[in-house]
């Protein structure tokens, strides 16, 4: 929604208006969370899956959510157009959501290993604890690691926003 709104030129025109950084974010990025929430909702119904934790599912879904949207926004905003933006995703997807992968390279190439601290695979993570037999260290680390991760590229889109307020 970002790069669209630099594609039409109205960017500049919406960070002039007295809303701040964060009404403007989560403004735009409302409607892409309520959209994933419920569309991740109606997949676990159908899939009949049922978590270990159900807060701890919870709140690493919407950890997530934020994330990944975050990771859109920077995207976003280093795009000029709608169809940059749609190219620029995608090594950060294949990055973020294929780190889970990684783990087959691992046993080879340890460098690999480093993808097992990715979010995507801290969500594989919790999601395959089993409903008995797991530790609050097995429920906390991953919702940690995702925390970490969801702070870090919220900050980072929040100031390239606002740089990006004082650059046009």
């Amino acid at each position: 929604m970002i790069a669209e709104e630099k594609e039409r030129n109205t960017l500049r025109s919406l960070m002039m208006t007295p809303a701040t950084t964060m009404d403007v974010l989560i403004g735009k990025s409302s409607l892409v969370f309520v959209m994933s929430a419920v569309v991740l909702a109606i997949s676990t119904l159908l899939f009949g899956y049922e978590p270990a934790n159900i807060w701890a599912f919870v709140a690493v879904i919407i950890l997530s959510i934020i994330l990944y949207t975050a990771a859109g926004t920077i995207c976003g905003l280093f795009s000029k157009t709608l169809l940059e933006a749609s190219l620029s995703i995608l090594p950060v997807a294949f990055i973020f959501m294929g780190a889970p992968w990684g783990e087959v390279l691992a046993k080879d190439y340890p460098v690999f290993k480093v993808l097992d601290y990715m979010p995507s695979s801290q969500l594989v993570h919790l999601l395959g604890l089993g409903n008995t037999g797991y530790t609050t260290g097995d429920l906390l680390k991953p919702l940690l690691i995702t925390l970490a991760w969801t702070v870090a590229l919220t900050v980072v889109s929040v100031i390239l926003y606002q740089r990006r307020l004082k650059d046009e």
